[in-house]
């Protein structure tokens, strides 16, 4: 895999050069000193190598340990006898019925997700909006909060793309760090070097919020279609236009990218990468119905004409991209997902801010549900039945079985132990992993994807490490909310993403910048 050698060229020994005389006289009679004096090792190398040494043998540590409970469930499932019990049948039933709306709804998405790229194809060729075949105008808005250690990475892969009618606006919701010269002086520098016909505006703005800020951005364009992109994240050359076909007709109001984790250096990454991928593969089955209703902000475009006629976004709102989302299928338009529209974003690296993240997204996301709360089981024609009798209900149902999630595991491996019946067991750890290894094969980015094979058969396990994370959100949450308190927009530490344009793999900027790090270009 790329990233192993990757790690392999970097845990070479480094050396770093260092330059004192910057005219030696290589034919005097001092010439081996000045050798010796240009060349001097940093002993601060020998700490990254041991650092990265000791994290690849923690990671292949745990995954070692994960591997011997799945063997070991394996090996129980074919060597022991069940064992019935008449009392515990009904514990069995039970669970399953429990679960049973939840694996509904995957069972009809699994069927759905292999249309999808036939019904996208006939919508292109079916296509009844005259301006997505003449390159419509398109502005990329980039909402900016204290983001100086990403966002000129991120203005620069946006002004690389292959689009041919777009525009940039920058939009600093008061940033307190070195957002505002950063920014000021990659204009500057794209006005006086670039020949593109591409413009950048920016906007400094009083802190008020990043739905405010997109408001902003929003009254400032003039263009077709907008796109939102985090000052944190970096898209490909053809996502725009990608992003741009998908508007097939005029009831298409939003269209969501295919979000991948950039980062993945740690376990925590690592299992970011793997939600990421998991969750965004069952958009295609929801787009097949015109009803994707989570349009993150990282990677979404709209029609503009419609985003001013419902008035833009919620400023009242945390997670002004859900309920935005929500909010246009609630009024009856389509929504669609863009599998290879790929965008880049730098996922948090430490629990506590991953904790924060989600608890943010949930918190949204319940405010969301109990604004357009007539949205579920609505008969009315302009909803989709998908949407309102399906997807929404069970996403909803879904965390109240979290609420209830460690009961009901309790009860399914005590079952499961005393009963010796361990093949329900292992028919989730097959199907899990069955699922994994189709979506990173069909992944729009599957070389990418591809260290996630190996983690395939014990993901089972690491998913409920995600439902952790997942439950302390819905605890505060459901708080936040009993006790009406609010939330702000959230910060973490940041390392920010960079790409390598050999490799079209983002990489930590602190891999690149760091002049002890030598990596080959």
């Amino acid at each position: 895999m790329q990233r192993s050698a990757h790690f392999l060229i970097k845990t070479l020994p480094l050396v770093r050069i260092q330059w004192h005389n910057p005219q030696p006289n290589w034919i005097s009679d001092d010439y081996v000193g000045v050798n010796l004096h240009i060349y001097s090792v940093d002993l601060s190398n020998s700490e990254i190598l041991m650092n990265q040494l000791n994290s690849t043998l923690k990671r292949t540590g745990t995954l070692f340990v994960l591997y011997c409970i799945t063997a070991s469930v394996v090996y129980l499932a074919f060597t022991t006898n069940y064992i019935a019990y008449d009392s515990l049948t009904g514990l069995r039933v039970g669970i399953f019925i429990i679960l049973l709306p939840i694996i509904i709804k995957y069972v009809i998405q699994l069927v759905t997700l292999p249309f999808y790229s036939f019904v996208e194809r006939r919508r292109s060729i079916n296509t009844t909006d005259l301006k997505v075949s003449s390159t419509p105008t398109v502005s990329v808005l980039v909402p900016a909060w204290n983001e100086e250690v990403g966002i000129i990475k991120t203005l620069e892969s946006v002004i690389a793309s292959d689009y041919p009618n777009f525009e940039v606006i920058v939009i600093n919701d008061g940033s307190t760090d070195n957002t505002h010269q950063l920014v000021n002086r990659f204009i500057k520098q794209f006005v006086k070097s670039s020949n593109s016909k591409t413009t950048i505006r920016y906007l400094q703005l009083p802190n008020g919020g990043k739905a405010k800020a997109l408001n902003q951005g929003l009254k400032l364009s003039k263009s077709d279609f907008i796109m939102t992109l985090d000052a944190d994240s970096l898209m490909d050359k053809d996502t725009l236009s990608k992003m741009v076909q998908r508007f097939t007709d005029e009831k298409v109001a939003a269209v969501a990218g295919n979000v991948i984790i950039g980062n993945r250096n740690k376990p925590i990454e690592l299992l970011q990468q793997l939600e990421y991928l998991y969750g965004f593969f069952f958009k295609r089955a929801d787009s097949t119905f015109n009803s994707v209703y989570i349009v993150g902000g990282a990677a979404a475009a709209y029609r503009r004409s419609i985003l001013n006629e419902v008035g833009g976004f919620d400023e009242a709102l945390i997670t002004e991209d859900i309920e935005m989302s929500t909010r246009l299928l609630n009024l009856g338009y389509k929504t669609r997902y863009a599998a290879d529209a790929i965008v880049y974003t730098e996922g948090p690296s430490d629990w506590k801010s991953l904790f924060n993240q989600r608890l943010r997204w949930k918190y949204g996301r319940l405010l969301t549900f109990i604004k357009h709360r007539k949205l579920f089981f609505s008969l009315r024609k302009h909803h989709s039945p998908y949407l309102s009798m399906l997807l929404l209900p069970v996403a909803m149902y879904a965390e109240l079985t979290l609420l209830l999630e460690g009961f009901l595991l309790t009860i399914f491996y005590g079952y499961t132990i005393i009963a010796n019946d361990y093949m329900p067991l292992l028919f989730v750890i097959l199907f899990i992993n069955t699922i994994i290894t189709i979506q990173v094969i069909f992944d729009a980015r599957s070389q990418f994807h591809s260290n996630l094979i190996l983690i395939a058969p014990v993901a089972w396990l690491l998913f409920y490490v995600i439902d952790v994370v997942e439950f302390q959100a819905l605890y505060r949450s459901i708080k936040r909310l009993w006790n009406k308190q609010d939330l702000q927009w959230q910060k973490w530490q940041r390392v920010g993403l960079i790409q390598s344009a050999s490799t079209s793999e983002p990489l930590c900027v602190e891999e690149l910048t760091n002049p002890d790090v030598l990596i080959p270009r």
